[in-house]
């Protein structure tokens, strides 16, 4: 059973950086595809990226400021965000799933079958 848990969000400054990690405490021998969503207040919850196979794909809003990476040995995903904005706060969940799915669909909420809790970033001016 996959068992994400993420961390690392806070209160930071605009400009400044964070990084936020999501760690599988289960058994996640089979994912092929993690994501990092956002959803800020009154807003719905959408893509900031996903990692797949060694490919990464980004939300043009994050473009160019965030980067995905993958520790396999650590079974953890991080979500290196630069550059923050004040519409960067939100609460950050990432989501993991096993099966195959068509790139197109990557970014998808609706495609990953495992979620954290989520953590806040919340980023001031």
């Amino acid at each position: 059973q996959v068992q994400l848990v993420e961390s690392g969000g806070g209160l930071v400054q605009a400009g400044d950086s964070l990084r936020l990690s999501c760690t599988d405490s289960g058994r996640a021998f089979s994912i092929n595809y993690m994501g990092w969503f956002r959803q800020a207040p009154g807003k719905e919850l959408e893509s900031v990226g996903a990692w797949s196979a060694g490919k990464t794909y980004y939300a043009d809003s994050v473009k160019g400021r965030f980067t995905i990476s993958r520790d396999n040995a650590k079974n953890a995903v991080y979500l290196h965000m630069n550059s923050l904005k004040t519409e960067d706060t939100a609460v950050y969940f990432c989501a993991a799933r096993a099966g195959r799915i068509v790139v197109s669909a990557v970014r998808s909420p609706s495609s990953y079958d495992y979620w954290g809790q989520g953590t806040q970033v919340t980023v001031s001016s």
